[in-house]
């Protein structure tokens, strides 16, 4: 099958590899109709993480059931599905809990939770860009789509991570009808943390960024942009709530956070934060970060620590929530959204590809270069 292959930092193909298949008997076998790239995909891209060369990317995957295991019971060939970035077993303690992001049993590493396809230490699984792609335990990881999958499978898609991913922003923020949120980053995440946000209600939802096309993608759902390289977000969202501060806050950016003359600084968004969000607010922080990142000209992050405006923090009674999505917990959920028409996510989508374009996509959405905001490829077409 073809499959895009990491080669080193910046540097993907599309390659013929030997054809994912089922291996044990609660397997889905799914052909890729519909796959993102990912702004954690980047993280790889760019050389960042221990990513192996060979590995095939890709946590954002849609298709068509070709094939099933003997132990499967619920999902069926020909059905189309949709699949959490997350690979987990169903049966674990954290999986009965609904943690499924940090499942006890599916990542082989020694004192690690939680596996993922296609993504630096979350298991061996080979990721879903790709004409081909095994589902392990099936029945609990496929979320079986409704019969307009096919004419909405760019909306469909984006279950797999990132409006799950932007929603988990807003509950880990505690996000509640009529109030202001800031959101920090206007990637593809950050835009799906603002549309969770204006479909629960709030009042007034600002988002920072530095990018036209990404903060205009921002206007169009009728939220505030701020363009840090203009002015400064805190003072702005300071000005545009009183002098208050935000109610709720998210963070939608990850260790790799850029000031506006382009110099890396892990912290930024975090403490900026701390700043624009008011005394006794919430905020959800989705963005990667990562235990130790050597290639950080952060000192400190180098070792997987951050300067963090701990006392202030504190001195304001705030409080934080973080980490990877549990994307069961919503995705159901959201499904139904998109198939009642109350929902569109795909409106983030600037391009779609074939599969064979993924160097092209990847190196354009790499540069954030103008226009590209969200990049999904097709390795195939839905019958």
């Amino acid at each position: 099958m073809k499959a895009v292959v990491y080669e080193g930092p910046r540097q993907v193909s599309v390659e013929d590899v030997p054809d994912a298949r089922i291996e044990r008997p609660t397997d889905v076998l799914i052909r890729v109709t519909t796959t993102n790239i990912c702004g954690s995909d980047l993280h790889m891209y760019e050389g960042r993480t221990d990513f192996e060369k060979g590995r095939i990317l890709g946590h954002e995957n849609l298709g068509e059931v070709v094939e099933v295991g003997e132990a499967v019971d619920h999902v069926r060939v020909g059905d189309i599905v949709v699949v959490p970035f997350n690979i987990s077993c169903g049966f674990c303690a954290n999986c009965e809990k609904g943690l499924t992001a940090f499942c006890l049993t599916t990542n082989p590493e020694p004192g690690m939770a939680g596996a993922a396809y296609g993504f630096a230490d979350m298991g061996p699984y080979p990721g879903g860009q790709a004409e081909f792609l095994r589902v392990p335990y099936g029945d609990f990881n496929c979320l079986v789509l409704p019969e307009d999958a096919k004419e909405k499978q760019t909306d469909y898609v984006m279950l797999a991570d990132i409006w799950p991913t932007g929603w988990h922003a807003t509950q880990l923020a505690c996000v509640q009808a009529g109030e202001s949120v800031v959101i920090y980053g206007a990637g593809p995440v950050g835009l799906m943390a603002a549309y969770s946000a204006t479909l629960k209600s709030a009042a007034k939802v600002m988002i920072v960024d530095r990018h036209p096309d990404r903060l205009a993608k921002a206007e169009e759902i009728g939220a505030i942009p701020i363009d840090d390289s203009k002015v400064s977000p805190v003072d702005q969202v300071m000005e545009l709530t009183n002098g208050l501060g935000a109610d709720r806050g998210c963070e939608c950016v990850g260790y790799q956070a850029h000031d506006p003359e382009g110099h890396e600084h892990p912290n930024m968004t975090l403490n900026n934060l701390v700043k624009s969000v008011k005394f006794t607010g919430t905020m959800g922080v989705v963005g990667v970060f990562v235990p130790s990142d050597p290639g950080s000209p952060d000192d400190l992050y180098k070792q997987g620590e951050i300067a963090f405006d701990y006392g202030m923090f504190w001195f304001k009674g705030q409080t934080i929530g973080n980490g990877q999505c549990n994307v069961k917990n919503y995705n159901r959920a959201l499904c139904s959204l998109i198939h009642e028409g109350k929902a569109k996510p795909s409106w983030v989508v600037s391009h779609e590809l074939n599969l064979d374009d993924a160097p092209t996509g990847y190196e354009h959405f790499d540069h954030r270069d103008f226009g590209w905001t969200k990049v999904v490829m097709h390795p195939g077409k839905l019958n």
